[in-house]
């Protein structure tokens, strides 16, 4: 079988501008380069060709070994299989092949094209380091490297998908993860059957959880490496995606996606006082809406609430209430969606001027304005986005709930809420640890932010 006649057909060279070969001349044998010449560092490639050119003038007959020694570069191997040939070089990394050779070698002279390092925009801290992620994940391991130098940490390259192979790399520290969540892990990862990994880290998690119609996320994403290098150190274990900033962060609990960096940049009384201002935000865009909407249908408040109960109903307080949340996922997806220029416009334009007149026509009430959105800040308070919208679907739920029956819809469909998120597990970790099942210590942690102490 001829190799390079296998490469140009399956490579396509001739109808592929990027893809490119060179031929070179060394003693009496026809060497020929195939690359990428979008992924390729081009003064690595010039210094590897200058090294295959100088054998010309330092040997009189063709040694292979000579050769494979006058590469100059630090990631050289070889292999023989055809697909794994094609595979090097769409991933960027140049392959030579010999005249009358059956094998070729591989030379690693990638420069993926990235952005510079920057702050994540989801996990803006005051205090503390503003570096974050990028598309590169050999620039993200390396961010992580700095911060955790422990012999104890490893790091297992995988490939996933059989027409388009993407690189992720499972991170772990050896003795601090339990056996079993690394061992199911691993057997999930190479049991991952699919064409490619264009969408990256959620198709990897949907493709490892098996995830359907349940909206609460069982991994957590970030896009910092000091917040996956202190999880690493409790026990989890990361995942990173090439083509993604983002690292997936298992096995997560419903508590976990509650915590932020900033809790630890403060004085622990102050993150304290953060933290629980966050957990009240959080059970405000739960149960602020289905709560109100009860007092309104059964007609009873406190005294020092009865200003939240509306006087005049032009329409029903349960319709406005719909329409309200529906309105802030508009401006919501239309804030994502407009260009920075135009964004403070925006916001003017849909939060004061058309919140003003729907109150002035009577479509929402005053009430209903100020609950929906205390609802829509606490949401927005919430440090992880996928358990922001998984809230208010189940938030949308209390409120059917209420609709239909009243005190009783609401406790049926807390009870069902309550249910399933007991039922969920994180790789085999209850979703709801320490609460069920309960752990005191661990539960004071979540609630609390306890100062730094020396330990062994």
């Amino acid at each position: 079988m001829n190799i390079d006649s296998v490469l140009k057909k399956r490579l396509a060279i001739d109808i592929n501008y990027d893809l490119n070969y060179r031929e070179i001349k060394i003693i009496d044998k026809t060497v020929r380069i195939y690359y990428l010449n979008s992924l390729i560092d081009s003064l690595q490639s010039i210094e590897l060709i200058e090294g295959l050119l100088k054998i010309n003038s330092e040997v009189k007959s063709f040694s292979y070994d000579y050769l494979f020694n006058s590469l100059n570069n630090l990631d050289v191997s070889e292999t023989t299989d055809i697909k794994e040939m094609i595979e090097a070089v769409l991933m960027g990394l140049v392959v030579v092949t010999i005249d009358n050779f059956d094998k070729a070698i591989k030379v690693d002279v990638r420069n993926y094209p990235t952005r510079s390092v920057s702050e994540p925009d989801m996990e803006k801290v005051i205090r503390g380091s503003h570096d974050g992620f990028t598309e590169n994940m050999t620039t993200n391991i390396g961010l992580m490297r700095r911060r955790v130098k422990d012999e104890r940490l490893r790091n297992e390259m995988f490939k996933i998908g059989e027409k388009s192979p993407t690189n992720i790399c499972l991170t772990y520290l050896d003795g601090v993860i339990d056996e079993k969540i690394l061992n199911d892990v691993k057997e999930r990862i190479k049991s991952v059957k699919t064409e490619n990994l264009i969408m990256a880290d959620k198709q990897l998690e949907e493709l490892l959880l098996k995830q359907k119609f349940n909206p609460y996320p069982l991994v957590r994403y970030t896009e910092r490496a000091d917040i996956v290098s202190i999880h690493l150190y409790q026990g989890m274990f990361a995942i990173f995606v090439d083509t993604s900033p983002c690292v997936i962060l298992a096995p997560c609990t419903f508590f976990d996606h509650f915590q932020h960096t900033e809790e630890y940049r403060q004085a622990p009384l102050s993150g304290t006082y953060l933290r629980i201002l966050r957990f009240l935000g959080i059970l405000m865009a739960l149960f602020l809406s289905p709560i109100w909407l009860l007092m309104i249908k059964y007609n009873y408040a406190p005294s020092f609430l009865k200003i939240l109960i509306p006087e005049e109903q032009t329409i029903n307080i349960f319709l406005q209430v719909i329409l309200a949340e529906i309105g802030v996922e508009f401006l919501r997806m239309a804030s994502i969606h407009t260009p920075s220029a135009l964004s403070t416009a925006m916001g003017l334009i849909a939060g004061v001027i058309l919140g003003d007149i729907a109150v002035s026509v009577g479509l929402f009430c005053y009430q209903t304005v100020l609950i929906v959105a205390l609802s829509a800040i606490g949401t927005y308070a919430t440090p992880s986005y996928e358990l922001g919208l998984a809230n208010k679907l189940s938030k949308l739920f209390f409120i059917l709930g209420v609709l239909i029956l009243g005190i009783s819809g609401f406790c049926i469909t807390f009870l069902i809420w309550l249910i399933i998120l007991i039922g969920l597990k994180s790789f085999k970790k209850p979703y709801l640890y320490p609460l069920v099942p309960l752990n005191i210590k661990r539960l004071a942690k979540i609630i609390v932010r306890f100062p730094y102490k020396n330990i062994k």
